[in-house]
């Protein structure tokens, strides 16, 4: 019997995120050496290139979606992302075992997510996100991103810059680099048109399949990554990285996106921004106090990040 369209659909979607972690995984992993070849210190890498890297599926889903006239998808991809990032895989990991935070991320990092948050819930309240307001997103995210680099550059001395150079040649890196941008960008072409052709045969809106199914497969590089440094017991960095990747979310993805096409949304689109704004500040809040996330806070995120997720997915 021949295979109905929806089970292709359902086929392209888990493609297409096998095909965006791979990617990404490829891509941070030639950067990186790249990056250490040249001598960036790995902190820079880290907050630069590894915090772009895990949101490169975001982002080609996003500007992908955009381009296909698909603006709800764009934004909810992020939405729920985000809400993923900060409650399943920060609060999972910290269920897991109690996670150290730094300092910084108190004073500096959980701040601008908070704010980067709020940013894009008074955007978007007009369910309206232009140009202008995109390029104002995206410039703040190079802000950010450049202050970051100038710190991390500073302090050069504490980042460990003499990290081992990669013993393979760079061509190696470069194909990395390059084969994981293609798989990227395949396969965000594969989980939107799948996803897409899911919400019109299940006659599912264009935002629920975004801040579900869309939103958990781009989310799984920071899934792997979480399950990655809980088998090698380094959580020390994982909000740290959860919070840029979070703010890469918000900032650049959007930004780009609306600097492309102007996005218009759907109502919802406040309800759950609103709703993501909660999230953030319960997630920053418990991050922040007593500079650990202990194993009954991450059970908390973990819990609200699931029970979002079913919500969504059962009630639209």
């Amino acid at each position: 019997m021949a295979a109905t369209p929806l089970v292709l659909d359902a086929g392209a979607v888990l493609l297409g995120i096998v095909a965006l972690w791979l990617g990404a995984s490829r891509f941070v992993a030639g950067a990186s050496d790249l990056a250490a070849r040249v001598g960036v210190p790995p902190l820079v890498v880290g907050l630069t290139v590894v915090a772009i890297g895990t949101s490169a599926p975001e982002f080609a889903v996003t500007v992908g979606a955009a381009l296909a006239g698909r603006t709800d998808i764009s934004v909810a991809n992020v939405v729920g992302s985000n809400v993923i990032n900060l409650g399943i895989v920060l609060g999972g990991a910290a269920a897991v075992r109690a996670m150290p935070t730094p300092a910084a991320l108190a004073r500096r990092d959980g701040p601008v997510l908070v704010g980067a948050t709020l940013l894009v819930a008074v955007l978007v309240a007009d369910l309206q996100l232009g140009r202008l307001e995109g390029g104002l997103l995206a410039v703040l995210l190079l802000a950010y991103i450049g202050r970051l680099a100038v710190l991390g550059i500073a302090r050069g001395p504490d980042l460990g810059v003499d990290t081992p150079v990669p013993e393979h040649r760079p061509a190696v890196d470069a194909l990395w680099l390059l084969g994981g941008l293609v798989a990227i960008v395949v396969g965000a072409e594969l989980l939107v048109d799948g996803a897409v052709g899911i919400a019109g045969a299940a006659g599912l809106s264009d935002w629920l399949v975004g801040e579900t199914v869309v939103a958990l497969g781009t989310s799984a590089p920071e899934i792997v990554a979480s399950v990655a440094a809980i088998r090698q017991g380094r959580l020390d960095v994982s909000a740290g990285n959860v919070f840029g990747s979070c703010v890469v979310n918000l900032l650049g993805v959007l930004g780009v996106a609306a600097t492309v096409r102007p996005l218009t949304l759907a109502p919802v689109a406040v309800e759950a921004t609103v709703w993501l704004c909660v999230v953030t500040g319960l997630a920053v809040l418990l991050t922040v106090t007593r500079r650990t996330l202990s194993r009954t806070e991450g059970a908390l995120l973990l819990a609200v990040g699931v029970v979002d997720w079913l919500v969504v997915a059962i009630l639209g």
